[in-house]
């Protein structure tokens, strides 16, 4: 009979290899968040998404908190959950686009299960924002999440100098970006749509050009054919007059 002998390195390796792993999936059972663009200034699409429930209770709410920053929020109907806007004070007024005062704002987006997601399934919720102009700056979306059996909160933030990978419950975070100059109304999608426009404006001219063509197509037809039947006609009117 073989029997293995393990070194005392190679169990260390092996724990190692099995912290890691731990580690691993630790972080990627947090609650996250991912924009689609972190541009000052544009909108954006920011998709939050979940894939674990509390010690295995299924979920059934999402409570976001909005940071003041972004007083407006437009949610993405998802069929599996129905979402709600809370809304509250701003702490100072703001002026928008149109020079309106603003003094409310969206606090929270809740997103309620239909049926509680269980436990190792993953889904995702999407909002619509327009990030503000403060470059550089990092912007924290807290998340309640709350199961059929507890809740979890992902609130936590790093302090200045402190690892965001030392935090146990983490929000969600945006960090913006320098402006890509595209425009605050899309950006590469504007751009698409102008492209789009042109596109359609080719086609339609092509299409009248065509018709033009077609119309005087059937003109000369016409002709052809009147002057084919005078031939006729007076081919018999001449077979006529011998008779």
């Amino acid at each position: 009979m073989n029997i293995r002998r393990f070194t005392l390195p190679a169990l260390s390796g092996t724990a190692a290899l099995a912290i890691v792993a731990l580690s691993a999936g630790a972080a990627s059972a947090h609650v996250t968040v991912t924009p689609n663009t972190t541009a000052a200034g544009s909108y954006a699409v920011l998709t939050f998404s979940v894939g674990h429930g509390c010690e295995g209770s299924p979920t059934t709410k999402m409570a976001i908190a909005m940071p003041e920053e972004i007083p407006n929020v437009t949610p993405t109907v998802n069929p599996n959950w129905t979402v709600t806007k809370v809304t509250g004070k701003l702490t100072e007024p703001i002026t928008d686009e149109d020079g309106n005062e603003i003094t409310d704002r969206v606090a929270q987006v809740v997103y309620t299960a239909k049926t509680p997601l269980a436990d190792g399934f993953r889904d995702t919720v999407e909002l619509s924002v327009q990030l503000p102009e403060t470059e550089g700056e990092t912007l924290a979306f807290p998340v309640v999440q709350t199961c059929a059996k507890g809740k979890t909160a992902w609130t936590e933030t790093a302090a200045d100098g402190q690892d965001a990978e030392e935090l146990e419950h983490p929000a969600p975070t945006v960090t913006i970006t320098e402006a890509t100059g595209e425009g605050h109304h899309g950006g590469a999608g504007a751009d698409d749509a102008e492209d789009h426009a042109d596109e359609d404006a080719d086609h339609d001219a092509k299409a009248a050009k065509d018709d033009d063509g077609d119309g005087n197509g059937l003109a000369i037809g016409g002709l052809v054919a009147g002057i084919g039947g005078l031939a006729l006609g007076g081919a018999a009117l001449a077979r006529s007059r011998k008779a």
